[in-house]
């Protein structure tokens, strides 16, 4: 490395460096490359069934993010620097085509890159992700009004976050967990995970999360999209949620899982099942 900057000194020879990245990855597998990235405050290790699933056929490239489950944390904003960082990441590697896997947050972060730069991706899954969240219950609001919500205020969040004793902080963090996946242990598991991140992180990535609309950012995705959703209250109301939301995504299969927000937790062989006919088949019905 000396060596080469010392030519590039005396020949006046440009040298780009790889960028350092925020996330942590961790790589299983081989062939065509899939990038799988957790949502709010979770462990790549969410998708281990996943992993072991696909790991003969693909590469698999599994992130945790910064911030989230020990891995340190950057400035804000986070899930910008990481969206950025992830499409340097996949030019740097001559990752040839890479499919994007995204829960929750990872799936709002795959639609941003894949919208920002199409041409990089061959696919999308995104599992219980959505384009603007706060739509999800009010189709109307605005990227204004979200940022005028106390409950979207990074400052207040994490105050609240930072405020709370480490006891009532994974009290918090486990009630909101059992109403997200079905099996307790599982939520154990994802409360651990919360309760090893940076809660400032968790405040601001998800508020950066939630003041950013990309519903119309989507119609610029011109490869096949799956959106997985959970089940809210019943299939038909979480079918026309998911509907409204992706309503300007051009390329796009919407399915409704019979579970809660951890689809591939509450039903592992179900989500398998769904990736594997979309990676083999396609935008498949």
């Amino acid at each position: 490395m000396k060596k080469i900057f010392l030519v590039a000194l005396l020949f006046g020879v440009s040298v780009a460096y790889p960028q350092k990245v925020s996330f942590k990855v961790k790589v299983y597998g081989h062939g065509d490359p899939v990038i799988l990235i957790p949502g709010l405050g979770c462990s790549g290790d969410v998708w281990k069934e996943t992993v072991n699933e696909f790991k003969d056929h693909y590469k698999l490239y599994v992130l945790t993010l910064p911030g989230f489950a020990g891995v340190r944390s950057v400035d804000t904003p986070i899930i910008k620097t990481v969206k950025d960082q992830l499409i340097s990441y996949v030019k740097e590697k001559h990752l040839e085509k890479p499919i994007l896997m995204g829960h929750s947050l990872g799936g709002f972060l795959s639609l941003w890159a894949a919208s920002e730069d199409p041409d990089l991706f061959s696919k999308v899954i995104c599992a219980d992700g959505f384009p603007f969240l706060p739509a999800a219950t009010d189709p109307s609001v605005t990227v204004e009004e979200a940022r005028n919500d106390p409950g979207y205020n990074a400052e207040a969040v994490a105050d609240k976050y930072t405020g709370m004793p480490d006891n009532a902080f994974a009290a918090s963090r486990f009630k909101w967990a059992l109403a997200m996946v079905k099996d307790s242990a599982n939520a154990k598991i994802i409360t651990k995970w919360n309760m090893k991140s940076n809660r400032k992180a968790l405040a601001y990535a998800y508020t950066e999360m939630c003041t950013t609309d990309l519903r119309n950012e989507i119609a610029k995705i011109n490869i096949p999209v799956l959106v997985l959703g959970s089940t809210y209250g019943t299939a038909e109301a979480s079918k026309k949620i998911m509907e409204g939301q992706f309503k300007n995504l051009p390329h796009k299969m919407i399915v409704i899982a019979p579970t809660r927000h951890f689809i591939m937790l509450d039903d592992p062989a179900w989500f398998k099942e769904q990736v594997k006919n979309f990676l083999v088949n396609g935008l498949y019905n």
